[in-house]
């Protein structure tokens, strides 16, 4: 008797399409349950900085390097050029204007000197020889004037004569004649003897004129070179500390050379380096702070230097009011030079997370301080404490301001004690 077989309810083709089906299910909720549980990661509170989001006064600055320099420093250059024979001073002395410092000697300089002495002697003697010579002639022709003016009254006398005696036929007409001839030459001799006085007289001057002209040209000359000489001798221009003095025995200087400085102790001055980014936003008058031994001091900048070297370029600050005590030259100060006006703001002080962020987004604590989550931000200006947030936060709430470096794609933070 044949046994009837019961029939399968699932042959193994549709076994194996459900098995494959529970198993894709089965890595769908895996991979959303990993996702869940990657998007968390557990922080210790006190391995982090929380802050707390603040609203008041705001006022954007940038940090700046200050070099604390002498307000004036009168630079030292070879007037002329030598070889370096004493040094007065060293480094570092307190001078008085017109001190010496040290003293050159150049050969060539020095006989020029005596050359030019000798031009000026020279010609002072000529001018005296030419002098005495025109004083001498002068004296001839006042003398030649004179025995013509004498020959003239003469002559006038004997005419005057002849003609009353001629009136009284006491002469004959060629005695009168020959009187008045004469006293007409003497007469022309009179008149040439004056043209002559006058013309040498005016001769004289000319030439005296020129000489002198010559001898004062050769004089200030010799001044000059005098001067040249003098300036071997390098002198303090001013009252200061002589810096940087570059000069040894035996050391050869040319002329125009750089042998050192004058720092003017009256006062003293910052140069700070910038970025150059800010250049459009620097100007005179524009404030800066600084603080030295717990004490907050005012500069304000007095010149802005526009020339970019190596990306940054340099101003000139003064000290608004009190210049700290002990302050020294080449000391360097931090300083924080404000960029705009204060104003009421929200704000966050700075910290590690804006260089994994720029800005765009922070972990943000929950009411009950156990979670944090990320939120969304913008941020505006910021100085050396603060950035500026125009957007995402309200004061009072408090975000993590630490490096995120370890948080990779994390969602949410969850902070344990």
């Amino acid at each position: 008797m044949d046994i009837q077989l019961e029939k399968k309810r699932f042959s193994n083709q549709k076994l194996l399409i459900i098995g494959g089906v529970i198993l894709l299910l089965a890595l769908i909720v895996f991979v959303i349950l990993s996702s869940m549980g990657g998007s968390k990661l557990n922080v210790e509170k006190e391995r982090i900085s929380i802050s707390t989001v603040e609203k008041g006064v705001f006022q954007e600055n940038i940090p700046v390097n200050g070099i604390v320099l002498p307000i004036t420093t009168i630079y030292l250059d070879a007037l002329e050029g030598g070889r370096v024979e004493e040094k007065f001073v060293e480094d570092g002395a307190i001078l008085k204007k017109g001190e010496p410092i040290l003293r050159l000697s150049n050969t060539d300089l020095e006989l020029s000197l005596i050359n030019q002495e000798t031009q000026v002697y020279n010609l002072l003697t000529q001018m005296q020889i030419s002098q005495n010579a025109a004083r001498q002639n002068t004296i001839n022709k006042l003398n030649q004037y004179t025995d013509v003016e004498s020959g003239l009254i003469e002559a006038k006398r004997v005419y005057d004569l002849n003609s009353r005696l001629y009136e009284k036929k006491a002469i004959g007409r060629q005695d009168l004649i020959k009187a008045q001839n004469e006293y007409n030459y003497q007469k022309e001799r009179m008149l040439l003897s004056k043209q002559i006085l006058g013309q040498d007289s005016i001769a004289v001057k000319q030439e005296q004129n020129q000489v002198q002209s010559s001898y004062a040209r050769t004089q200030n000359a010799l001044e000059l070179m005098r001067r040249k000489v003098a300036d071997l001798v390098v002198k303090a221009p001013v009252d200061g500390q002589l810096t940087s003095l570059d000069a040894e025995i035996g050391q050869s200087k040319n002329k125009g050379e750089r042998l050192g400085q004058i720092d003017v102790l009256s006062g003293f001055k910052v140069r700070a380096d910038i970025d150059e980014h800010y250049i459009t936003r620097i100007y005179n008058g524009q404030k800066g702070k600084f603080s030295v031994g717990g004490k907050s001091f005012s500069l304000s900048i007095k010149k802005v230097y526009t020339q970019v070297t190596n990306g940054r370029f340099q101003v000139d600050m003064q000290f608004e009011e009190e210049v700290p005590e002990g302050i020294r030259r080449g000391q360097t100060l931090q300083i924080r030079l404000a960029l705009s006006d204060e104003k009421q703001a929200v704000m966050i002080p700075k910290g590690g997370f804006f260089q994994q962020t720029g800005g765009n987004w922070i972990f943000k604590i929950n009411e009950n301080g156990d979670t944090a989550y990320k939120v969304d931000i913008t941020l505006g200006s910021q100085n050396t404490e603060y950035y500026e947030v125009l957007s995402g936060l309200q004061p009072g709430d408090k975000v993590i301001t630490s490096s995120y470096d370890n948080y990779g794609d994390v969602q949410e933070l969850v902070l344990k004690d």
